[in-house]
């Protein structure tokens, strides 16, 4: 082995090495940041989770924020790309048959197979993205950097979908989907009580096979409502 070869192997090691300590830290944080909130954990949880000091926990990042906006830009933009890329294939392949079922299966979906298909994986940050999209101040501030181009496609989608249906009463129906997407997300387990097992908020095979038929009904039925209402409202 030469002289160069030796310490650039060395400087590689060094980078994995540090890799894998902010990757195990993080893995922490999100654990922690799932169950508790944003507000219900600290650096010291952390380093305690890791086994590791609160030094190097510092080390690696200036403060809660930090952390937690490291959190955020792990998961967040490979979902948004996931939900983006889905749309688009989706938009591609109906051409100007989209339907209000099929752009919301095709938004909502996204999310729901990597819950299904890479569970210990996306679970924690699922229930992360759940608190975020209830909550103001450090939630509405991540969803908009991260999500807001995801929710205008779909917007884009259901306009060519109900070409007769007003801005409005879309969002409006976005918003109650969002929220039951929040709550999917969220694992509650209070399906699970209310149906004596007989449902579960962790199967998310049914969620998908049913969320985007039962949605797009509600968006359909409103839309119809509204029109009626300014038909007769109008002069």
């Amino acid at each position: 082995m030469s002289d160069v070869e030796q310490p650039a192997r060395g400087k590689n090691h060094k980078a994995r090495v540090r890799e894998a300590s902010i990757e195990r830290i993080l893995d922490a944080a999100e654990q922690l940041f799932a169950e508790f909130g944003y507000h219900g954990f600290t650096l010291k949880d952390v380093a305690a989770k890791v086994g590791v000091s609160s030094t190097l926990i510092h080390y690696h990042f200036s403060g809660k924020d930090s952390i937690c906006e490291a959190v955020w830009a792990r998961k967040a933009p490979i979902s948004a790309r996931n939900r983006l890329e889905s749309m688009r294939r989706y938009a591609e392949e109906a051409g100007d048959k989209i339907t209000v079922e099929g752009a919301l299966a095709s938004w909502i979906d996204a999310d729901l197979n990597v819950q299904i298909d890479e569970t210990d994986q996306w679970r924690a940050f699922g229930k992360i993205a759940a608190q975020a999209n209830s909550a103001a101040g450090w939630g509405a501030e991540k969803m908009t950097k991260y999500f807001n181009p995801v929710v205008l496609a779909l917007i884009d989608l259901l306009k060519k979908a109900m070409p007769d249906c007003d801005e409005e009463t879309i969002f409006w129906g976005y918003h109650f989907v969002s929220g039951a997407m929040t709550h999917n997300m969220a694992r509650t387990g209070r399906l699970d009580e209310l149906s004596h097992g007989l449902c579960s908020s962790d199967d998310f095979v049914s969620i998908r096979r049913h969320m985007a038929k039962f949605m797009a009904a509600g968006f359909e039925a409103i839309c119809r409502e509204e029109a009626a209402r300014k038909r007769q409202t109008s002069p």
